[in-house]
């Protein structure tokens, strides 16, 4: 049996008609509509996901803005975890929360992370949400030092809770499977093994790239520890370049029905993921047809 995670809650936002432009993307609806942010999050309740993961992605400068962000940063990812709370207790069934750590200077550019100007906004997402969360889940990692600095952060706070880390990988073919930064992830995987972290997963991405990045981390997992959970959840964009300009434009969705996307996440299963899941573009109906096929 494996653990359900949600899909993507800004793309399922627009979808549903709630607020939604950039660059203030998933944050506007927390600012203008909040009450769909809570329907996004039961819509994938609904579809039979085991965890919400909450919607506090955009709650950084790079989205709000630095004055925005300065005056209602911390009380946006406030209000976010106490929504993904109250629509778990409000679930018939056991839902957990997951608190989303993105990557705070910019989706898909690891050249832009700096970890000085990166830490204190990390440490405003853990304060904000940590009371109303069950663990942490770190998204989109795409380099080995923006993992270092979350982890710190992570092993500073006061309310310690498990921490499950998400690397994004390069969409192209590659000699090996590769962070957006480069950086092999064989040197990612074994950095996380290092830190003894409870989950390392592969998450924005497409879907082709995820089974040769979980093949290799499940020989590193496993001559490590048998402790450490692996997954994956992959997006339904077209192919993201290099230097990606995220508050440009939105990026192209591309058809990917829902037993379509399942016939990868059996890969997944069959590779030795026990997390799965979808990102961006993964709506409730794709969560919904993975449901089935655990119930079968």
């Amino acid at each position: 049996m494996f653990v359900l995670l949600d899909g993507g809650m800004g793309r399922e936002l627009q979808r549903i008609g709630a607020p939604f432009s950039q660059p203030l993307w998933s944050a506007q609806a927390l600012i203008e509509a909040p009450d769909a942010v809570y329907q996004a999050h039961q819509n994938f309740i609904d579809a039979g996901c085991d965890v919400i993961t909450v919607n506090s992605y955009a709650c950084v400068p790079f989205h709000l803005g630095e004055d925005r962000y300065q005056q209602h940063g911390f009380a946006l990812a406030e209000l976010a975890a106490q929504i993904a709370q109250r629509a778990a207790e409000d679930s018939e069934r056991e839902v957990r929360v997951a608190g989303c750590i993105p990557p705070v200077l910019g989706s898909y550019r690891p050249d832009l992370f700096n970890a000085e100007a990166a830490t204190p906004i990390i440490e405003n997402l853990i304060d904000a949400q940590a009371p109303y969360i069950d663990f942490w889940l770190a998204e989109t990692i795409g380099s080995i030092e923006e993992f270092h600095t979350i982890c710190d952060a992570l092993t500073r706070a006061t309310s310690v809770k498990p921490a499950y880390f998400a690397f994004s990988l390069m969409d192209a073919e590659m000699d090996q499977p590769r962070l957006r930064s480069g950086e092999s992830v064989v040197d990612a995987v074994k950095a996380a093994c290092e830190r003894d972290v409870d989950g390392i997963l592969f998450n924005c991405s497409q879907p082709e790239v995820m089974l040769d990045a979980i093949g290799v981390a499940r020989v590193i997992v496993d001559g490590h520890s048998n402790t450490i959970s692996l997954g994956a959840y992959a997006n339904g964009f077209s192919v993201i370049q290099q230097a990606h300009q995220a508050n440009d434009a939105l990026t192209t969705v591309r058809e990917l029905s829902a037993d379509q996307y399942a016939a990868y996440v059996k890969a997944w299963l069959d590779a030795g993921s026990n997390i799965v899941g979808g990102c961006c573009a993964i709506f409730p109906e794709h969560i919904a047809y993975l449901d089935s096929l655990r119930k079968q």
